[in-house]
């Protein structure tokens, strides 16, 4: 198969890629100091609760921590189904490959367990997306979907584009094919995020189900506006968009090491102070190539924190380092 979804890159978007390249490393230095495991599982409950939540699923994030965690939860019985449901997905993901159909349709079996008829199959029957009783997109007929989604995921395996524009285009078209009955949008939007993961594993904890959560209006509308000029180019700006605003605005959090989230750092002094926590014995030249700030600033920030005795140098000029003040 040798299809080309039809899109175009915009000048914005060459830009955002590149400013999206350079944040996510920095990005990922940060998260490396961090209680993974615990991150993980509050990544996971926001998504959960994002993605249910834009199909109408009413369950709060802490409704849907006491459901992973196997207490009991008041609400629909179909609602609780979607939260567990969505549990098992996102346990299964890291063993799903983004590239592969049948990894999709193992996603969708799991995902819309007891909510549909066939889950884990094509829909067999025309489906519409509706805004309230009009038909604002009549998907394609039910029997061209094996060759639409075959070829989908043929283009998404052999282009040469970067997989930032990929996993955009996957997603866009993907809604426009809908090719299940029912959970086409949070299965497509689980779909970028595996996707993007293959990119950079810091995906993980920015997952695209949260960032459309936020603005599903301009989602909406970018999809809309994306199919009346018939190739998906302001989705991909839209969505690149999402992931950069996204990732300013997390690259400031500071998680201590008990795993909550302290907020935003108030400087570069309090950024210097969590890394030698976390790599005792550093010299300054480590912790400015490793934050990727100038040398500097580094050493006016030390002094600081010197001041502060917040922080001591142990052993000699050459060979010594930086360390927390009372960690002996």
């Amino acid at each position: 198969m040798n299809y080309t979804p039809p899109f175009q890159i915009s000048a914005k978007a060459i830009s955002m890629i590149a400013e999206i390249s350079a944040l996510i490393e920095r990005y990922a230095i940060r998260m490396e100091r961090h209680d993974a495991l615990r991150l993980r599982k509050a990544n996971k409950i926001k998504t959960i609760q994002a993605s249910l939540a834009i199909e109408g699923n009413t369950l709060t994030e802490s409704q849907v921590t006491n459901i992973l965690d196997g207490k009991k939860v008041v609400a629909p019985l179909r609602e609780i189904q979607e939260v567990k449901n969505a549990i098992a997905t996102y346990d299964l993901a890291p063993k799903l490959d983004p590239f592969l159909v049948q990894d999709l349709l193992k996603a969708h079996g799991v995902m819309m367990s007891a909510l549909v008829e066939g889950p884990g199959r094509f829909r067999h029957g025309g489906v519409g997306v509706f805004a309230g009783k009009e038909v604002v997109h009549m998907a394609p007929p039910a029997k061209r979907v094996p060759v639409l989604i075959a070829a989908l995921f043929d283009w998404l395996k052999k282009a040469e584009d970067h997989l930032l524009i990929r996993s955009c285009v996957f997603h866009y078209e993907f809604e426009f094919i809908h090719p299940f009955a029912d959970g086409n949008g949070r299965m497509g939007r689980l779909w970028q995020s595996l996707i993007l993961a293959r990119l950079h594993p810091v995906f993980q904890y920015l997952p695209v189900e949260s960032m459309v959560h936020d603005n599903q209006q301009e989602y909406y509308e970018a999809i809309n506006a994306s199919t009346a000029n018939t190739n998906s180019g302001i989705f991909i700006d839209f969505m690149l968009n999402e992931i950069l605003q996204s990732l300013k605005t997390h690259q400031g959090m500071a998680w201590e090491t008990d795993g909550g989230v302290s907020g935003a750092l108030t400087g570069g002094v309090n950024e210097v102070l969590a890394f030698i926590k976390n790599t005792p014995g550093c010299r300054a030249n480590g912790i400015a190539s490793a934050l990727d700030i100038p040398l500097r600033s580094i050493q006016r920030y030390l002094g600081q924190l010197k001041d502060e005795n917040k922080i001591e140098f142990r052993g000699a000029p050459r060979n010594g380092g930086y360390y927390p003040r009372g960690d002996k």
